[in-house]
């Protein structure tokens, strides 16, 4: 017998008597129609209530809102992007990277940035390619020395922008924002804005507020250019829980 064919014999018995992985199971989804109706718009309170009777995680899961917007994302005149103070924040601690010149370092740190620095720190950044940060602001003068992280940056969307107010003579003032609560949102390629307005920890009234909050901020950051119904439609939901429909006054 040829030295290839008993190989080939050998890898066949291996196979034949190799022991067959257990089939892996499918999680059951969880039957919430006693509890909401999945195709029904609700107020938001009806909305929060149910959310906080559908949400079993064990720990305190984000809350989300979702928005369906009215507009052509592949149009550049139609592009929504903006910020919005939660006057109850999110919850969530942010890491937030500061590029600033040395005069304004101590400033800046004292207003809670994470990271903060100059040209070192876009260097680093550029020989690492890691961003270990959620926000970057930056001063205005900053921006053409980040031109040349702006790919590792861009892919990330960690870019500063004027239009999300992170680009700003103020940096100090920005961070202090940021880590309070101000949230930035944009729409993605299919239309949709998706932003965290809290967790479920917080009051229904907490919730409530925010949601309200980010929602006129979003009506104000409608494109002169979008005709016809601008929020098309609304949900929320907690991590790993399902959406609920939002009446949109």
């Amino acid at each position: 017998m040829k030295k290839e064919e008993k190989k080939e014999e050998a890898v066949i018995a291996v196979k034949k008597t190799a022991a067959k992985k257990p089939a892996l199971k499918k999680a059951k989804k969880k039957d919430w129609s006693a509890i909401y109706d999945a195709n029904k718009s609700y107020s938001l309170n009806e909305a929060l209530e149910i959310l906080k009777k559908i949400t079993t995680t064990k720990f305190d899961a984000s809350v989300e809102a979702h928005f369906r917007l009215g507009i052509n994302p592949k149009k550049g005149d139609q592009q929504v992007r903006s910020a919005v103070s939660l006057p109850h924040g999110t919850g969530k601690m942010v890491r937030i990277a500061a590029f600033v010149s040395p005069a304004n370092e101590k400033e800046v740190k004292e207003a809670g940035a994470d990271l903060v620095g100059g040209e070192e720190l876009i260097e680093k950044i550029k020989k690492s390619g890691k961003t270990d940060f959620e926000v970057a602001v930056a001063e205005p003068a900053m921006m053409r020395q980040l031109a040349g992280i702006a790919k590792i940056l861009g892919t990330r969307g960690l870019m500063p922008s004027p239009k999300n107010e992170t680009v700003t003579p103020n940096v100090a003032q920005a961070v202090g924002e940021l880590k309070k609560g101000k949230v930035s949102y944009k729409n993605d390629e299919t239309a949709n804005v998706h932003c965290l307005i809290g967790k479920v920890s917080f009051s229904s009234e907490q919730l409530s507020e925010n949601y309200k909050s980010l929602l006129d901020s979003l009506r104000k950051s409608k494109p002169s250019s979008a005709k016809g119904t601008y929020i098309k439609s609304a949900f929320i939901c907690s991590s790993m829980s399902p959406s609920i429909k939002i009446t949109v006054a």
